[in-house]
């Protein structure tokens, strides 16, 4: 049986939306018939849910530091292997501190640029003791090479993807992969998902659960968090200079990726979580997270994507995901193409471990409904050796997602078979309380803005069907973009499909984005409908709030890039509308 863990209270929210509500204000220019982005009112945040608290009453513990961690780690993790201490206590987080008050005279583009710093001009060699702030923390990660925004990368074992060189740099960290239960999740869709509802209902049955997820829609402390809380600035600032530290030690650079990575262990570690559920960055057989050896492998969806790096076939794709299958370590996917699911089943035979596909060998099904209580939606069942779930509500819109569901409760069950208590009512609970940012997302009022990630032909096809299926509107206007790495003409088509018009632009983030007029020009030579383009996001939104009415949608989708800078403006404007609207003194 899993014994549970003292669980982290307090810090950061890891909610990656703008909160708000419509004020009056908002309202009145709305109705005055204003249709700019600046004239909409931002959406409710929804609190992450909360662990069950434990009855019996445990003192606190004290705080262990970083250096306590890594010294004490290097012996422990030789002598532990993957025995995972069940009796040790989560220390407790501290209350964040307090942020001083908003001059009334800060300005959009102050609050827009705010929330992370910019990177500074590369340099070899940054030194550790430059790391003595957040910011500076922030910057040294930002200097690393960033696979995520490269325009070439060099996939193979000798280019950016060393594993030799993660695994040297954890080595020195005292190996913190060791220290802690992980679940695994590749796949090109439905990855987020997957483990946002896994982590509601482990979280609602009591246990400490760690995520690490990218990327991040706004602040890079997303990609880490514990019971919903992402690790504070002070604990990533800490973390940081102990890796750089230890960067300089074994004298590699690591890319940003394997940091984000080894930082996020550590943390895990730190704080002794019950379980961690680790997203693959990219592919899976040579991405740095595939270090660790976790009691469960999860496989969501494998469709072409990134097909400049990983392949341009599903059987080369799949090649890649399969290689986060362990010997020993059982699989679990769901329904996929005949060439991906025998790779899969190939790879799992050959290193020695079981692989079960729900709704092959394990028992699923799920059907469409609507009720006055929920609207349209799906409901799921699942039935194995140790669970019998009927008739359960997929808490996120879509047909897709009800695999998606399917997924995440046969890991759920192959937990509760290795000893989780996880009592089947509570798994439903927590269920209902998924909440998963940039996926389906109404972030903005009047007009009426819906983000979503969707960044390959499969999910922006999913995506439109979804919209249709549950979102009303006489007419769509679609912000779109995307990165040079994808199927770009497929993609178009599908925005073709779902879209009345359509506005190109890029975020300024992404380094790979195409060029608005390069997506025009493509898109016109396909198709006949409407489009502009636009130099940001802020200018196509403004460009697409004067184009619609109250009952019209704007849908924002092509990349999280594009979705986080959206989030990242909207919350801009709410907060500078707030400020203006405050009574002075």
């Amino acid at each position: 049986m899993a014994t549970k863990k003292t669980r982290r209270g307090g810090g950061e929210p890891s909610g990656k939306q703008p909160s708000g509500s419509t004020t009056p204000a908002d309202r009145t220019s709305a109705d005055d018939g204003a249709k700019t982005a600046d004239t909409a009112s931002g959406t409710t945040k929804t609190k992450a849910p909360t662990p069950k608290k434990s009855t019996t009453k445990k003192p606190a513990a004290k705080k262990t530091t970083l250096k306590e961690v890594v010294a004490a780690s290097t012996t422990s993790a030789k002598s532990s292997g993957n025995k995972k201490s069940s009796s040790k206590k989560s220390p407790a987080r501290k209350s964040p501190a307090r942020k001083p008050a908003v001059s009334k005279t800060s300005t959009v583009k102050a609050a827009e640029s705010a929330t992370e710093p910019k990177a500074a001009p590369a340099s070899k060699g940054r030194k550790v003791d430059k790391i003595g702030t957040y910011n500076s923390a922030v910057r040294w990660i930002l200097e690393l090479t960033d696979v995520e925004r490269q325009r070439v990368v060099k996939y193979d074992e000798n280019g950016d993807f060393k594993l030799d060189r993660m695994r040297a740099l954890l080595a020195a960290l005292g190996d913190p992969q060791d220290q802690f239960r992980a679940i695994h999740v590749a796949g090109s869709n439905g990855k987020g998902s997957t483990i946002a509802m896994i982590s509601a209902m482990l979280r609602k049955c009591g246990y400490g659960v760690g995520e690490f997820t990218s990327p991040h829609l706004v602040d890079i402390r997303e990609r880490i968090c514990i019971n919903g809380q992402r690790i504070t600035k002070n604990e990533f600032t800490e973390s940081m200079k102990a890796l750089a530290k230890a960067a300089t030690e074994i004298g590699e650079r690591p890319t940003f990726f394997e940091a984000i990575t080894a930082i996020s262990f550590m943390h895990f570690a730190a704080q002794a979580v019950d379980v961690a559920i680790v997203e693959v960055g990219l592919g899976g057989r040579l991405d740095s997270t595939n270090v660790i050896m976790p009691v469960l492998s999860v496989i969501t969806e494998i469709q072409l994507d990134h097909t400049k790096i990983l392949g341009t076939t599903l059987e080369k794709i799949a090649v890649e995901k399969a290689g986060i299958i362990k010997p020993g370590v059982p699989v679990i996917t769901r329904e996929q193409q005949e060439d991906v699911d025998r790779v899969l089943r190939e790879k799992a035979e050959s290193v020695g471990t079981t692989i079960r596909v729900v709704n092959k060998e394990i028992e699923f099904s799920n059907r469409f409904c609507s009720t006055v209580e929920l609207g349209p939606h799906n409901r799921v069942c699942l039935y194995t050796e140790t669970s019998r779930l009927e008739h359960l509500p997929v808490p996120l819109p879509g047909e897709h997602q009800a695999f998606n569901c399917g997924l995440a409760l046969a890991a759920v069950d192959h937990l509760k078979s290795i000893g989780f208590e996880c009592p089947e009512s509570v798994v439903t609970e927590g269920l209902e309380e998924t909440v998963i940012p940039g996926r389906m997302q109404l972030v903005w009022d009047r007009p009426r803005i819906l983000v979503d990630g969707a960044h390959n032909p499969d999910a922006l096809t999913a995506l439109m069907r979804c919209v249709g299926a549950h979102v009303p509107y006489d007419s769509m206007v679609c912000v779109f973009g995307c990165g040079q790495d994808k199927d770009v003409d497929a993609l178009l088509d599908r925005v073709s499909l779902g879209a009345d018009k359509v506005i190109f632009t890029k975020a300024v983030r992404n380094t790979r984005a195409v060029e608005p007029e390069e997506l025009r020009r493509r898109f016109m030579e396909r198709s006949g409908k409407m489009c502009q383009t636009a130099g940001s996001v802020k200018e196509a939104l403004e460009l697409a709030a004067r184009a619609v009415s109250r009952e019209d949608l704007i849908c924002v989708t092509g990349s999280f890039y594009l979705v986080g800078e959206t989030i990242k403006h909207l919350e801009a404007v709410r907060k500078s509308r707030e400020d203006a609207a405050s009574p002075v003194g």
